[in-house]
């Protein structure tokens, strides 16, 4: 489904000469068309330069042999093919990779690959940092600087696609699944996610699936009716606790948008879409939430939603105010839920001993909230109780299962 609020002005040459140079990638096809309609081209050159972007890996605008001479000079003035830039590599002993890339002079983000037998799973970021303090995750911690922009979102796309895709396997679709379960909170930025998602799922760029694309959200309720307005992509709710006076602990951005509107949001995602159904993350704290009164309860809670339960063993960091449930209470939880008739498995934690696990992402942000300082004065004796003010950070590498 295409964006419908985000579109490109046309200009004259003169004027385009005066911006700042385009970054081509964060454009959409009805984007990119009207980029080169304001230069005075046919929108066929859209599809062109796509190919070369997506398909051939061309960041050159002089190798773009079908453009004329004229033209490729032009773009040299104008537009830009810039990815984020890989800082470092970290490579798991299961398979999982995460970068460390830098998006601009200050803050780095952080991207995790998750190989499968059957699929392939990419774990995006949408933020620098995120302005939600969630009690269980890592990037909590870093506090918040800025939304990533769209080129910067499917920029991690193309750049791991290249990686991993090239050369060995040019031509092939070596990412089938990609999630917006990294740093940030995706429906706080939708205006860059929603045209990332549009550029996913178009077969001049990713082809990718609308069942195939996860957006992760800690429960922005006006974020999910906008994004049912302007995708169709699978949608994944951050749970966690089935009250509100839990749930207000762990994640504050609860205290606006309580449970009871959370789940209407939900039923209006899915409404009039046979087959489709939410998945509901819920991480498993020791004597938090992992009891079988709680396992029942988030069982009643459920059954007005089409969904299935990812449990989410704990993944630890430094100063983690956490422990994980034991493998015997996560499945007798699980054994609870499943009775009520609904899908549920247990994460495999997956990039663990690089940091890569769910929870875990840090990045580097230049924090302008000074929420990390919030965070250390709390884990000080007598710091306070974890509720505190402000919202949540999205957590990372939800392995996807498609619905």
């Amino acid at each position: 489904m295409p964006v419908k609020d985000v579109t490109v002005e046309m200009m004259s040459a003169d004027a385009m000469s005066a911006q700042p140079r385009v970054n081509l990638l964060g454009l959409t096809r009805q984007q990119l068309e009207s980029f080169f309609a304001g230069m005075g081209e046919k929108p066929f050159r859209a599809t062109q330069v796509m190919k070369w972007i997506f398909q051939e890996g061309i960041d050159d605008f002089a190798a773009m042999t079908n453009l004329s001479k004229a033209l490729r000079e032009r773009l040299q003035e104008v537009a830009e093919i810039r990815l984020p830039e890989v800082m470092q590599d970290h490579p798991s002993a299961d398979g999982t990779r995460k970068w460390l890339l830098k998006v601009d002079a200050h803050n780095h983000i952080e991207m995790v690959y998750i190989p499968e037998t059957d699929r392939s799973t990419l774990c995006v970021s949408s933020q620098v940092g995120c302005t939600l303090a969630c009690r269980f995750c890592s990037t909590a911690r870093q506090g918040f600087n800025r939304n990533l922009t769209t080129a910067e979102i499917i920029g991690q796309v193309a750049l791991a696609a290249r990686i991993i895709g090239l050369p060995e396997n040019k031509g092939e679709r070596v990412i089938t699944n990609v999630v917006l379960m990294g740093m940030g909170e995706p429906l706080l930025n939708l205006e860059h996610v929603a045209p990332a998602l549009e550029l996913m799922q178009d077969d001049l760029a990713f082809g990718i699936s609308k069942r195939r694309v996860t957006v992760s959200t800690a429960g922005v309720v006006p974020g999910i009716d906008r994004l049912c307005e302007l995708s169709d992509v699978s949608l994944a709710v951050s749970l966690h606790a089935t009250d509100d006076a839990l749930r207000d602990q762990l994640m504050p951005l609860n205290t606006k948008y309580p449970i009871k509107e959370l789940m209407a949001a939900c039923q209006r995602y899915v409404a009039g879409k046979p087959h489709r159904r939410v998945t509901f993350e819920y991480v498993m704290l020791a004597g938090v939430n992992d009891s079988l009164a709680q396992a029942r309860q988030l069982a009643r809670l459920l059954r007005t939603v089409p969904a299935k339960v990812n449990l989410i063993p704990f993944n630890p960091f430094p100063g983690a105010p956490y422990a994980c449930s034991s493998p015997a209470v996560i499945n007798a939880f699980r054994e609870v839920i499943m009775q009520a008739g609904i899908m549920t498995v247990t994460r495999k934690t997956r990039g663990e001993d690089i940091a890569a696990a769910c929870g875990q992402l840090a990045g580097q942000v230049t924090d302008r909230t000074r929420r990390s300082e919030r965070f250390l004065l709390q884990d000080l004796p007598g710091g306070g109780s974890g509720a505190s003010s402000g919202s949540r950070a999205a957590h990372t590498i939800k392995e996807h299962v498609t619905q």
